[in-house]
């Protein structure tokens, strides 16, 4: 994972690429713990960095991947540049949120979102079985 840590005047901190898990994470922004904000795009990897922010006590913020491509998209995209670009959209105030699920509720939330697609063919094909297949 890429991590970007801009203080309140726009200065970076820290920028670099790191392994994604607990210990590196809490190492990596050790000086830095007392005044973090930790923000990432809300993709399919940010549960276990909410879960750790919430047990460490730290400010965590989800922020709206679609929304975020719409405000800095641009034609050069990586890991490297969206870590600076949620750090200074977040900083700037213009960070789209997205709602942070409860741990408690992740799961079912999946489920329904595995699920919608499959109940929409489901419904396709009823509808094409009911208009092209009947009886004469």
């Amino acid at each position: 994972m890429d991590l970007c840590i801009v203080n309140r005047d726009g200065e970076i901190l820290l920028h670099r690429n790191m392994s994604a898990g607990p210990d590196p994470f809490r190492k990596a922004i050790a000086p830095y713990r007392e005044d973090v904000v930790v923000c990432v795009a809300c993709l399919f990897t940010w549960y276990w960095l909410a879960d750790l922010c919430a047990r460490e006590g730290m400010a965590f913020v989800l922020g709206h991947a679609l929304s975020m491509k719409a405000i800095h998209g641009g034609k050069a995209k990586n890991d490297t540049i969206d870590a600076q670009n949620i750090a200074v959209l977040f900083r700037g105030g213009m960070l789209p949120h997205a709602y942070v699920y409860p741990a408690e509720m992740r799961a079912t939330r999946d489920l329904l979102r595995r699920r919608l697609p499959r109940t929409r063919t489901r419904a396709e094909l009823l509808a094409h079985i009911q208009k092209y297949h009947q009886p004469v």
